[in-house]
């Protein structure tokens, strides 16, 4: 009977301590899970946190990228890491290890960053510089190419210039009407029945600009009837044609010189009485014209 009570206490004194171990576990158990979860959402909330600066570096990047005209590649390759970290930490595991790593990680991507933007914001320095200095130096350009066409159509008018007081011009222009005489003596007459010649006659003007040498002067000599007289022949200058009664031929020597042409009556025929027109053509310029009457 006493050993009967003596085992049941001993089962009563076993099971109370399976009963406080068992509430003991339980309460371990549940403060471990407790931690756990704690450290979950921790973790959790670190990685967020990590997402968001990882989010932040790239935003840095496409706006510095955004402010280049040209593409800065180091720029675009940094931010393309920054992306492919986020891509990797969104399925990583969720464990302090593993956090730590992405968060190192970062780091060194946030000193490539600060290295880059200071890169950046000094070529953007420069890049501002060169394009003042490339303005200034197109409106100098600019500048000069007016200066220059100004001068080119300053030069060219100035040789206009030139080459019309260059050109030679003829004065004291007069047409008679002569007859020859045997001997060679030449005596004028009004009569045109008893002309056998028109005698041209003009002063090639001095000019120092002019350059010595063989000159020609077309002589045009137009009856009443307007017919060219003499030669009547051609010369083409562009669209303009010149019939002349003949060519006046001499050398130039910068200096007045008198020349006298003549004009012989048509064959079998007799000068038409009328008036008639005497032009001297330097080329196809008109530089001096007169007129005489033959009764």
């Amino acid at each position: 009977m006493e050993g009967s009570q003596k085992s049941n206490t001993g089962l009563k004194v076993g099971l109370a301590i399976a009963i406080a171990l068992f509430i003991g576990a339980s309460f371990v158990a549940s403060k471990l899970y407790s931690d756990v979860e704690k450290e979950k959402e921790q973790i959790l909330a670190k990685k967020e946190q990590l997402m968001t600066e990882l989010n932040g570096l790239t935003t840095q990047y496409n706006d510095a990228i955004a402010e280049n005209e040209i593409v800065n590649q180091d720029l675009v390759d940094a931010r393309d890491r920054i992306q492919g970290l986020i891509d990797s930490l969104k399925v990583s595991q969720n464990s302090v290890n593993s956090l730590w790593k992405y968060r190192k990680k970062f780091f060194a991507l946030q000193k490539e960053m600060d290295v880059l933007l200071e890169e950046n914001d000094r070529l953007k320095v420069e890049n501002e510089l060169l394009a003042t200095t490339l303005d200034s130096t197109q409106i100098q350009l600019a500048e000069r190419t007016m200066f220059t066409d100004s001068l080119l159509v300053q030069n060219t008018e100035l040789a206009n210039v030139v080459e019309d007081a260059s050109a030679l011009q003829t004065v004291g222009l007069i047409g008679i009407g002569v007859l020859e005489r045997s001997s060679g003596r030449q005596v004028p007459m009004e009569r045109a029945k008893r002309c056998d010649k028109i005698k041209v006659c003009f002063t090639v003007a001095k000019n120092a600009l002019a350059e010595a040498g063989d000159k020609e002067l077309y002589v045009q000599v137009i009856d009443p009837k307007n017919n060219v007289l003499g030669a009547n022949d051609q010369v083409q200058f562009d669209d303009q044609v010149l019939n002349f009664s003949l060519i006046s031929r001499f050398n130039y020597e910068n200096r007045n010189l008198n020349i006298c042409e003549y004009v012989n009556k048509p064959d079998d025929s007799k000068f038409s009485a009328g008036r008639y027109t005497v032009n001297v053509f330097n080329d196809k310029e008109l530089i001096s014209s007169s007129e005489f009457t033959l009764k």
